[in-house]
């Protein structure tokens, strides 16, 4: 069998200054889901993960919005809204892709819970963007009435809501994923799971509790390739491939690399964490929890990544020729 963890960022559902609206979003999905089934048609049995920054963003400022009138909801519980709300969207175009292309398959999206650490020092710190861009008055105005946390992202100009982003630490359903993506030839199910990053939960005793918090997706797609024991994870970017230098007259394509040599230039500063860091930290955990290769590549050159070397590989030992 040939299966792989895949997880999509931002940019497959929204472009950037886009309105968030259904029929955007959908229109983007559709073409998403044109290379994701490309891969799928090729043979591999997938386990796709997607972002959720701007869509929870929206949730979560609806609630405030009508508390007047409706009870908000907790933050764990807009996660859970927008990962239906993806895993829908995604679902339909797949499957009408699959539809199209007649290939017998159907995409699954499961609702997913990701165990944290109640003490994570970052339930202090928060520094997960999520929801719209506000300009320098608006986010004082929503600092001081709502008392949101803002900060200013130097690329595009404006301000952005950040909230907790505690480190991964389980996955509530990696055995049901497990069964569903390695369920034999000619299985029919593509899942998609940890949406969003997942469902942030703590443990307490003999029960889960979620919290306030959204998960990095790309930390929390590395946490379920490895507890899946998945072997190849692929990160779907808005660049072909990995830079090193990036933003510098020094910037050059870096194409392959191991464990050892990421490790050491991560801590080098090469992958800061507005970029590509939580990206390259993502792949270090998946190769340092027993998985073997790590791509990071574009949606357009995703199956020229997979089969033919496009992109950035990274492996947990020798570089492949």
């Amino acid at each position: 069998m040939k299966t792989a963890v895949v997880a999509i960022g931002g940019n497959a559902l929204l472009r950037s200054g886009e309105k968030p609206t259904q029929e955007n979003q959908m229109r983007n999905v559709a073409t998403t889901a044109k290379g994701l089934a490309d891969l799928i048609e090729r043979g591999y049995d997938i386990v796709l993960t997607h972002g959720n920054g701007p869509q929870v963003g929206d949730i979560l400022l609806r609630n405030e919005i009508a508390k007047s009138e409706i009870p908000p909801m907790g933050m764990d519980v807009c996660d859970a809204e927008s990962q239906g709300q993806i895993g829908y969207m995604l679902q339909q175009a797949l499957t009408s892709e699959f539809l199209a292309r007649k290939l017998e398959k159907v995409a699954v999206a499961l609702i997913t819970q990701v165990i944290v650490d109640e003490n994570d020092p970052a339930f202090k710190n928060p520094t997960k963007p999520i929801g719209k861009y506000f300009s320098a008055q608006e986010a004082r105005h929503l600092e001081k009435e709502k008392g949101w946390v803002m900060v200013h992202d130097k690329k595009r100009g404006g301000w952005r809501r950040v909230v907790p982003s505690p480190n991964p630490i389980g996955i509530v359903e990696y055995k049901p994923v497990r069964r569903l993506v390695f369920g034999g030839e000619r299985q029919a199910e593509v899942v998609i799971a940890c949406g969003g990053g997942g469902i942030p939960v703590v443990r307490r005793g003999d029960r889960y509790h979620g919290v306030e918090a959204v998960v990095d997706k790309d930390l929390a797609a590395s946490m379920l390739a490895v507890s899946i024991k998945e072997r190849l994870f692929v990160m779907v970017t808005d660049v072909d491939h990995v830079f090193l230098d990036f933003g510098t007259i020094n910037q050059r394509p870096f194409m392959s690399s191991t464990k050892n040599e990421i490790k050491r230039l991560y801590s080098e500063g090469q992958f800061p964490p507005g970029t590509m860091g939580p990206k390259i930290l993502a792949a270090i955990r998946f190769l340092e929890g027993g998985g073997e290769e790590v791509i990071i590549c574009s949606l357009q050159n995703l199956v020229q990544a997979v089969e033919a070397g496009a992109g950035t590989h990274i492996y947990g030992d020798a570089i492949r020729a």
